[in-house]
């Protein structure tokens, strides 16, 4: 099972992530995961990575595709992978078919959750990340059992810098003018999966499972 997470910042793509790679026994690949470990690192990628995500601009596609390519050729991906955050446009999108084409492979779903754009500052402006695990939490929709400390691991709680009302709206404008473009893309090759994410976070992962093993 090959599929890709689709959807505007905010669409809750990183909480399905883990429903999703539950039910089908995949690895969870996310773009924003990985440029994030290389900020915290203070590597070179992390350092060019940082400055375009501290404005909530997407990370030049030439940096994102090498880093993805690489990561589809490690053991963990044989048979199979979620991409969460890649591709964000048609370049990325032939890029990637056409690595996976050298490997034989080819997308199965693009599952694309769609939420309005109101809704989508609220949930963001109100996420807040575990810094040792990564575990994503929401003050209201989804909070955690005590206040600023994450369930899994008991590590601090923090907002993302670029979760602020302002960097939010302009990454959803950027979502909308770059990476809408491809639900477009994925509907003509018959991989598309459309999924209502403005319900509860179980109902939406309940649907996403269904839609794709009835596809």
């Amino acid at each position: 099972m090959r599929a890709i997470l689709l959807g505007p910042p905010g669409a809750g793509k990183g909480t399905q992530a883990e429903t999703i790679v539950k039910e089908f026994s995949v690895p969870h690949i996310s773009t924003g995961d990985i440029f994030r470990k290389n900020i915290k690192e203070g590597t070179d990628l992390g350092k060019k990575a940082k400055e375009y995500m501290d404005q909530g601009k997407l990370v030049p596609d030439e940096l994102t595709v090498e880093l993805v390519k690489d990561r589809l050729q490690e053991d963990d991906c044989k048979n199979g992978f979620l991409l969460d955050g890649f591709p964000r446009t048609i370049y990325q999108a032939d890029a990637l078919e056409d690595a996976l084409k050298s490997m034989d492979q080819k997308i199965d779903y693009v599952i694309n959750i769609n939420v309005r754009k109101e809704l989508l500052v609220e949930r963001a402006v109100g996420r807040r990340i575990c810094k040792d695990c990564s575990q994503t939490y929401h003050m209201s929709f989804n909070p955690p059992s005590k206040e600023g400390r994450c369930d899994s691991c008991g590590g601090q709680l923090q907002q993302r810098k670029d979760d602020t009302v302002d960097t939010v709206n302009n990454r959803i404008n950027v979502y909308l003018e770059q990476t809408e473009p491809l639900i477009d893309y994925y509907t003509k090759k018959g991989v598309l999966v459309n999924v209502d994410g403005e319900k509860s976070i179980a109902e939406v992962g309940k649907d996403i499972v269904e839609k794709m093993r009835n596809k």
